[in-house]
């Protein structure tokens, strides 16, 4: 990826939106996204970079501020979904509207925000989608059958894109990281989680940095990072 890309990250005024916000505002220009007008304002301010407010979970909305975007910078290189909640709890204590919205945030959202840079990307012949899935998104885990549905439904849509998109050179891969430290487990009301086994923020941040370093593209979704055989 040559540096001057225009990013935008969803989720970017805290967490792992934050700090892959940090860390690719070192060579590129970055466009934060939340419905947190506040903290919002002040990542941006804090970290150099523009921001917009936005609900994700709202379509128009979410055009708008593409338009917005691309109106501003000319351009919108590389798309980061890493907006998401989460949930862990038995299905049967499972609310119904809790279920709901977090369907409605971590694949609506993803959905309708990719819908709006789409036209964008192709009318460029050029652009980067990563999605922040999480190994939530690969395996079964006990108490999870919400969470990890709608993580199963994002790997599904990052590999169904890749093939999509792919004609028209917008490369589209998935970040699958173990269990990181953020304040994800907080906002959703678990408390004392423990996180001695997690990755640092910065260094998954790192790491999906490394992942759009790389130009070409042929994606391996489960991996996140493309080959070629040059044999």
């Amino acid at each position: 990826m040559t540096n001057n890309q225009v990013i935008v990250i969803s989720g970017g005024s805290s967490g792992l939106g934050k700090a892959l916000a940090a860390e690719l505002n070192k060579d590129h220009t970055v466009v934060i996204l939340s419905n947190e007008k506040q903290p919002l304002e002040e990542v941006a301010k804090e970290l150099g970079v523009s921001a917009h407010e936005c609900d994700i979970c709202d379509p128009a909305w979410c055009e708008r501020v593409i338009e917005e975007i691309v109106k501003e910078h000319g351009k919108i290189d590389v798309l980061i979904n890493n907006a998401g909640i989460y949930l862990h709890q038995k299905i049967e204590e499972t609310d119904p509207d809790a279920f709901k919205k977090l369907m409605d945030v971590n694949v609506n959202g993803t959905f309708a925000l990719t819908r709006a840079a789409v036209p964008y990307m192709k009318k460029q012949q050029s652009g980067t989608i990563l999605n922040v899935v999480s190994q939530a998104g690969i395996h079964a885990k006990v108490n999870r059958s919400a969470y990890n549905t709608s993580k199963w439904a994002l790997t599904g849509m990052t590999k169904c894109l890749a093939i999509e998109l792919e004609p028209d050179k917008i490369r589209v891969m998935g970040f699958y990281p173990g269990k990181i430290a953020t304040p994800l487990f907080e906002r959703a009301g678990i408390k004392d989680v423990s996180f001695d086994n997690a990755l640092p923020v910065e260094a998954a941040a790192k790491a999906a940095a490394f992942m759009l370093s790389f130009d070409y593209p042929i994606l391996i979704p489960e991996l996140g990072i493309k080959h070629i055989d040059n044999h």
